[in-house]
């Protein structure tokens, strides 16, 4: 029974030390599957995904889903918390319950509040160890605790330190692109003051922050799951939106040099295959759901009217294709996961910049837009 005991108290902690090694302080690729972390966060998100589809309202369920990473975090450091005590008084049992306290005869329960009193470094000193394994055993869990709660105190403020300079820049694209973001609204922009080569600025802005993106929710992937405060954008929307710039631009807009453009797509385009891989996504299959031929007609009709001319021809609709097949299959599945809509190729029929809003007027127009 002692051996049993040990053994499986020694694997519990050997696992969650890993898994909190790996999640907080080993950036990998592609996170293992198994990993307590992984099973945890991925059954919280199955449940309160479910709950994020039945609720019809857009605002009440963008609301529920911006609770899951807080509840997932605390969630997450808790059963880490939980494992570790529960290990470290599995090997108190093995040691023969060596400790001293208020009961005549320890039980497993005495192990169990020792432990969590020794990992929080309370030091209530009502039940102590007698024993010299049970000693090693009490230091040996106080620096555990103690390490661990640091690596937790570390990794929050990085982890919101990252979100804030992601939303950052996803505001800063309303202005450009619209709520939600499009890329007809994009050249639309470029177009309005003559010069069609500031959108150059835009794109070499977003190829850092693409290449920033995929760092970070690569290293931590919690982040992907952080909402945007608007309910109408999000950072996923966004990056789409700026892979369909990228995509117009490269196909055939004439006036605008194309190279930064082929630039932002690839690191773009790199982030959303190495982020789908990092959930063990399956891309989709390559559809005309985003743009089918009567929406593209659309789009080119709406971009004459806005003073940008787009390619017509075969060549042109080819290279476009070709373009869209290298990241919609995977900004699709990104989508279905993060339950974040992406963007049109057109923006809604009344569109609207976030800064026009506010709460006393539905919208405030002047020469700004």
């Amino acid at each position: 029974m002692h051996v049993i005991a040990a053994v499986a108290g020694l694997l519990l902690i050997a696992s969650i030390l890993w898994d909190t090694f790996e999640t907080v302080l080993l950036p990998r690729r592609v996170p293992t599957r198994q990993l307590p972390s992984r099973i945890v966060l991925g059954g919280l998100w199955r449940i309160w995904s479910a709950l994020g589809r039945s609720t019809r309202r857009p605002p009440a369920r963008e609301g529920l889903l911006a609770i899951y990473p807080v509840l997932a975090l605390l969630t997450l450091l808790a059963v880490w918390a939980g494992c570790l005590i529960l290990g470290f008084a599995l090997l108190h049992l093995a040691a023969g319950l060596s400790m001293a306290g208020p009961a005549a005869t320890p039980s497993f329960v005495d192990a169990l509040y020792f432990s969590g009193s020794t990992f929080f470094t309370l030091g209530l000193g009502d039940v102590h160890p007698v024993s010299n394994v049970a000693r090693v055993l009490t230091v040996v869990e106080a620096g555990t605790g103690f390490g661990f709660l640091a690596i937790v105190i570390a990794y929050l403020p990085v982890l919101y330190q990252s979100f804030a300079r992601r939303e950052v820049r996803v505001t800063m694209l309303d202005q450009w692109a619209g709520s939600p973001p499009s890329a007809a609204v994009v050249l639309r922009r470029a177009f309005e003051e003559g010069d069609p080569e500031v959108v150059q600025a835009v794109l070499r802005e977003w190829e850092v922050i693409a290449s920033e993106i995929l760092e970070s929710h690569i290293s931590y992937p919690m982040l992907a799951f952080f909402r945007s405060h608007h309910d109408n954008q999000s950072w996923l929307a966004s990056l789409t939106a700026v892979l369909d710039t990228c995509c117009l631009l490269i196909a055939g807009v004439p006036g605008i040099k194309r190279f930064q453009a082929r630039l932002t797509f690839a690191i773009a385009r790199h982030a959303v295959v190495d982020l789908s891989q990092t959930f063990h996504l399956h891309p989709r299959a390559a559809d005309d759901s985003r743009l089918s031929a009567q929406t593209l007609t659309e789009l080119r009709a709406w971009l004459h009217r806005a003073g940008v001319e787009f390619a017509e021809g075969p060549e042109t609709e080819l290279k476009l294709a070709e373009l869209r097949a290298l990241y919609e299959p995977y900004v699709l599945a990104l989508s279905e996961l993060l339950l974040m809509p992406l963007p049109g190729w057109l923006p809604p029929e009344r569109l609207r910049f976030n800064w026009e809003t506010t709460t006393w007027a539905k919208t405030v127009r002047d020469d700004a837009h």
